[in-house]
């Protein structure tokens, strides 16, 4: 059974900084790809950042140059680093990864149950 555990999210006021961390644990043979999404009440969930292979990463328009993900492969862990955060970047935040376990014949979607980020003016 495969789990994606975000946390460090919370209440934080405009201009601070925030770190999420997303840790995949289970019968993992290889993690092949993830992200990070958000959904804002009333809105659509949108990607944030995601890793697009042979280390590049891309970003959203609205966090890039503000958000930076980074991932450990050593511990399955990946992280959100979220500074400069405003008042729009108030949503609940999920890791997504893409991952063959040993459980399954071919890589699954996984989502983490989210973490709150809350940004006030």
């Amino acid at each position: 059974q495969v789990q994606l555990v975000e946390s460090g999210g919370g209440l934080v006021q405009a201009g601070g900084s925030l770190r999420l961390s997303c840790a995949a644990s289970g019968s993992i043979l290889s993690i092949n790809s993830m992200a990070w999404y958000r959904q804002a009440p009333g809105k659509q969930r949108e990607l944030v950042a995601e890793f697009i292979g042979a280390g590049r990463t891309s970003y959203a328009d609205s966090v890039k140059g503000r958000f930076t993900i980074s991932r450990d492969n050593a511990v399955n862990t990946q992280y959100l680093q979220m500074n400069s955060l405003k008042p729009e970047d108030t949503a609940v935040y999920y890791c997504n990864a893409l991952i063959l376990s040993s459980s399954n014949w071919r890589p699954l979607n996984y989502w983490g149950q989210g973490t709150q980020v809350t940004v006030s003016s």
